[in-house]
């Protein structure tokens, strides 16, 4: 693997996609480029000395729409050892199963963390988790546990997120027991910010075909027209999932497209399990009444802001309606920083060219 070639990839997807390179991107790749080396020549037991005492990967965070998915996942491709790519989202649900699959066996968390790095360590010299966001206690608590078994086991780590690690799970439940997970990548994962005031993804965005507001009688009359045309040839099927036992009613399913109120997918007991199976058979999602977000709702604003991230990994097509237009929509206090990633995903799901 060459340094420079991963340069030249970067530059010509740039220039390829009319995309501006910022001098971070570019300082990015090139330490990825060099990073390159850390699985060259492993033959040496002397090379993998020196090795074990360089880092284990980058944590890559920035504002929304700099370049970081883009650049990672541009690295994925082409890098050539064996690795795996995760939404963080994924790779979380991923551990829970693990350890509920396996606890009749073993009723240790912390052994069952370590039998997980193992696995991981079995298959995978490089892991990638993008868009890494602690959200709930749950997870909190697991991820020190887990990552200091990683780094043991030697796996190399990519990770995006829009937060620095210092302020990872800020103001959450017990946030004194998930510190030492923050010291754990501070030590052993190089940090990088990856500054930049241009959101590339919404550079040639001059106008939102399908985000409708407000949510009048003209723009429900829109709306329908475009359901109904794209419908037409389709049968309306009733359709359920069921994902650990909870029933899923989709009640407006036609062969690939849904629509749903927004109550129905986000003011329920519904997790990210459930959009990844919706995701797998969707390729166009309505979405009716999309409220603003506050403290008051804060619970509804955290399954959608999961529930956009999923249908922008699967590369669902969107329609809303919603009161307000995209750029006045509020956030909790909490989730300002992430919803602002999730504003930029709306962006291009309603998109003219997606």
């Amino acid at each position: 693997m060459n340094i420079k070639s991963f340069i030249n990839i970067f530059k010509n997807h740039c220039l390829n996609n009319n995309f501006e390179k910022s001098s971070f991107q570019k300082d990015l790749v090139i330490r990825l480029s060099k990073f390159t080396s850390h699985f060259n020549n492993k033959s040496s037991w002397l090379k993998r000395f020196f090795k074990s005492k360089e880092k284990n990967g980058y944590y890559i965070y920035g504002s929304v729409g700099v370049g970081k998915t883009m650049i990672i996942n541009l690295y994925y491709e082409f890098i050539t050892v064996n690795k795996k790519k995760y939404h963080f989202n994924q790779f979380m649900i991923d551990v829970h199963k693990f350890i509920h699959e396996n606890q009749k066996k073993n009723h240790d968390n912390q052994n069952l963390l370590k039998k997980y790095a193992d696995k991981l360590k079995s298959q995978y010299e490089l892991i990638f988790l993008d868009e890494f966001q602690v959200t709930n206690i749950v997870d909190a608590m697991i991820l020190g546990n887990l990552f200091d078994n990683i780094i043991k086991n030697n796996i190399n780590v990519l990770i995006t997120s829009n937060t620095s690690p210092e302020n990872l799970y800020k103001d959450g439940l017990q946030r004194d027991q998930f510190l030492p997970f923050i010291k754990i990548i501070q030590n052993n994962i190089h940090i990088f910010e990856l500054k930049g005031n241009l959101d590339f993804r919404k550079k040639d965005i001059t106008q939102i075909d399908r985000f409708f507001s407000p949510n009048n009688s003209a723009n429900q009359f829109k709306i329908n027209q475009i359901f109904h045309t794209i419908t037409k040839n389709r049968k309306k099927i009733n359709k359920n999932l069921i994902v650990k036992g909870r029933k899923f009613e989709l009640k407006n399913f036609y062969d690939g497209i849904a629509r749903f109120d927004f109550n129905e997918l986000c003011d329920k007991n519904i997790g990210a399990e459930d959009y990844i199976e919706l995701a797998k058979i969707c390729k166009f999602i309505v979405i009716d009444n999309l409220p603003n977000f506050s403290d008051q709702n804060i619970n509804q604003q955290q399954r959608f802001i999961t529930l956009i991230d999923i249908l922008y990994e699967h590369k669902i097509k969107l329609m809303i309606s919603c009161n307000v237009h995209i750029d006045k929509l509020e956030s909790s206090n909490n989730l300002e920083n992430v919803f602002k990633r999730t504003l930029s995903r709306i962006y291009q799901l309603t998109s003219p060219g997606n």
